[in-house]
């Protein structure tokens, strides 16, 4: 490690000359770093059991997310027909679950970068009370308006998508990212399996708000864990500090604490911007990433109108269809959990101990090629009303396959960015929600006109053309990241 902070490493990506660096991230030269011989505030020498703790908080909390967003997925003609006290329009139910991913896409492109500037432990608490807040909103909303307002806060209050990996980077070196990675990518998703198995449940006995009450009760114990455990990751953030403490040795005449103005927060937001737009790469495995994300709300929007019209299922019983989306989960994160650190450690070796962040993506080329068949058997299942148990086969190949697919890119997106894959996650995460939000409305469009089994197979013959992406990367990205100074390597 160097005797003093990176230029390329802790540079805000706007800045462009050294002295301005200087200038918004001053740190007296050569005093403020990490001991290399060994520094109790570094956190990639932090206790193995501490660190795993943070990962367990940290997939808690992705958990409750989820739970949170998906859990009204299956039940909500019902809220939109209770609210209106009549039959609602399907517009309405498609954009309550939807709306979510909207407010989602927003938030991050100022919780990442304001982390940059202010540290991890202080936006994460910050966005995890408004969350709560948001979700208080939703419990008490009188009309399906306000509830899909309300939505839109909660997740635009959602921290844990873009700062949960970046906290993993902090804290493990590339080769030891990778289950703690899979690990906080697939415990979400079983919140996002339970949540509609509960709200099916509750809602034929409690109603639809109890289900909102239980998202603020597991919201408010995440609070009180991460105030009682959780500290600064962010080494440029602990570096500050320790900046601030020589304050009282040299004199705050020599004292150069860290500059926080308008112009220097400005930059900060438009980071996710910068780093995507100079990064073909980025931008390719945006769109490849956002396609296979949206097939989450995809089935969340279409699979209770099957279940409940073609198949007649009860709502408690739709729930616990969903089911198929756990194992699918399951099955995927033991793939992952097995191979996805091996298969990066054993390319490393053949390229002489050289780790590249392309080494993360072959289980996401075989999720990739995986994905349209699924797709496709799912919506011919739904056209010609095949038996319940091929439709659940098909979720859980559907939901495997996306999985795989998605699961690898954040790790690459931490190990190709570095000290700002916030920055990078941030547009990621906000363009994959984007597609997240407005794709299902297509796909119903889609449904409507050619029916579940052209519909789908439209949308599975573009899942086609973009498992191109992964592979090309794979074959040519360690070259095309040298294009940009945001993923270029520092080796």
């Amino acid at each position: 490690m160097p005797d003093s902070p990176d230029i390329e490493e802790a540079n805000p990506l706007l800045l462009e000359s050294e002295d301005e660096y200087r200038r918004s991230l001053e740190y007296p030269r050569g005093t403020v770093d990490f001991d290399r011989k060994g520094d109790p505030e570094n956190p990639f020498e932090w206790p193995g059991s501490y660190k795993w703790g943070v990962v367990a908080l940290l997939s808690f909390m992705g958990f409750t997310v989820t739970f949170t967003c998906i859990s009204l997925a299956p039940i909500a003609g019902h809220v939109v027909d209770d609210l209106n006290g009549s039959k609602g329009a399907k517009s309405a139910t498609v954009m309550l679950v939807t709306i979510w991913e909207l407010g989602e896409a927003v938030g991050p492109l100022f919780i990442a970068p304001l982390s940059e500037i202010f540290g991890r432990y202080r936006l994460y608490l910050t966005m995890n009370t408004m969350f709560i807040v948001a979700i208080l909103f939703a419990a008490l909303s009188p009309s399906t308006e306000l509830l899909i307002v309300s939505r839109a806060l909660t997740g635009i209050s959602v921290a844990s998508n873009v700062l949960s990996p970046a906290i993993i980077g902090d804290m493990f070196v590339p080769e030891q990212r990778g289950t703690a990675l899979t690990l906080i990518m697939f415990t979400p998703l079983i919140g996002g399996t339970l949540g509609p198995i509960i709200s099916g449940v509750v809602l034929q006995t409690l109603g639809w708000r109890a289900i909102i009450w239980i998202s603020v009760v597991m919201a408010s114990i995440c609070q009180i864990l991460f105030l009682t455990f959780f500290q600064e990751t962010y080494k440029v953030q602990i570096l500050r500090r320790r900046a601030a403490r020589l304050t009282l040795e040299i004199g705050p005449e020599k004292s150069m604490r860290p500059a926080v103005d308008l112009a220097s927060l400005g930059h900060s937001i438009m980071r996710p911007a910068v780093v995507l737009l100079n990064s073909s790469v980025l931008v390719a495995l945006l769109l490849f990433g956002s396609y296979v994300f949206s097939h989450f709300y995809i089935v969340s929007t279409t699979l209770p109108e099957i279940l409940e019209d073609i198949y007649g299922l009860s709502p408690t019983e739709t729930g616990l269809v969903f089911i198929a989306n756990a194992i699918g989960t399951i099955i995927s994160f033991i793939i992952s959990k097995v191979l996805l650190d091996k298969i990066y450690v054993k390319l490393r070796a053949q390229n002489d101990g050289d780790g590249l962040p392309e080494y993360r993506l072959p289980l996401s080329i075989i999720g990739a090629l995986a994905l349209p068949p699924a797709v496709i058997l799912y919506g011919w299942c739904a056209e010609y009303r095949l038996p319940l148990c091929v439709l659940v086969f098909s979720m859980v190949w559907l939901r495997a396959s996306v999985m795989l697919a998605s699961s690898p890119l954040t790790a690459y997106i931490v190990d190709a960015c570095g000290i700002y894959s916030a920055s990078a996650m941030a547009g990621l995460i906000s363009m994959r929600c984007l597609a997240g939000a407005f794709l299902p409305l297509s796909v119903s469009h889609l449904t409507e006109r050619l029916g579940y089994g052209g519909g789908f197979s439209m949308l599975g013959g573009l899942g086609l053309v973009f498992a191109l992406i992964p592979t090309l990367v794979f074959h040519y990205g360690a070259q095309w990241r040298q294009r940009s100074r945001y993923t270029a390597s520092t080796s």
